[in-house]
């Protein structure tokens, strides 16, 4: 009768033990899922330093040797504009030059007056952004001897190289913002905020100011998750 009751009691035990064992296994791996996902940012406003500048002109003519010697003083006249703006010549290059024979797939009665357009423009690609900047509009000159010069607003890159140096202390402020997005979190949770479970870097993006294309505006967004205990 005694070894029957001493059994039972070790058996009762062993199922109260058990029991204990699942509830706080449960209740380990119950807590591991209480998580809150935040996003930190972090953002820059930066200046480009480096700008690619084409400018592109052509001239009409019927003479085709005449015509390619008059480009070539056009590009002289236009080339000499850009020095007396502080380039240098080592900035400045000249592009391929387009031969377009007007007649030869004109339809109709009233065939072109010029034969031929020659075409071609002067890069400038430097580090002196701000020179590009200031130069812009000063193309009357030209246009008071007769020399049209276009600069395609499109084409006119302004570039930022500074990235690899700038997205170890943007990275690390957008998670600074997130841990704190998340400790908020947790504080209003009533519950303290735990480790890293998992984090990923978003793309860093840049983007052109609206009114000012040499600045730039430099964005990353950072999420991350963490656990609650």
């Amino acid at each position: 009768m005694k070894n029957n009751i001493f059994a039972g009691a070790l058996i009762a035990l062993g199922l109260c033990l058990g029991g204990l064992f699942i509830f706080c296994g449960i209740s380990k791996y119950a807590g591991k899922d209480r998580a809150v996902t935040v996003k930190g940012l972090s953002t820059r406003e930066v200046e480009a330093d480096y700008a690619i500048w084409p400018l592109s002109y052509g001239w009409n003519g019927n003479d085709l040797p005449a015509l390619y010697n008059k480009l070539e003083s056009v590009t002289a006249r236009v080339k000499q504009h850009l020095l007396s703006l502080g380039f240098e010549e080592s900035d400045i290059r000249q592009g391929s030059i387009t031969v377009n024979d007007n007649w030869a797939n004109f339809y109709g009665d009233h065939r072109p007056e010029y034969k031929y357009t020659l075409s071609t423009s002067l890069i400038v690609s430097t580090d002196k952004v701000q020179k590009v900047v200031a130069s812009q509009g000063k193309e009357a000159a030209l246009l008071k001897e007769g020399i049209i010069v276009k600069t395609e607003t499109w084409n006119l890159d302004y570039k930022y190289n500074g990235l690899p140096e700038l997205k170890p202390q943007m990275i690390e402020e957008a998670t600074q913002n997130a841990r704190a997005v998340a400790q908020k979190f947790a504080d209003d949770a009533q519950c303290s905020l735990g480790s890293i479970r998992r984090a990923s870097q978003g793309q860093f993006s840049i983007e052109n100011d609206e009114y000012q294309p040499w600045v730039k505006h430099v964005r990353v967004v950072t999420t991350v998750d963490y656990y609650l205990d």
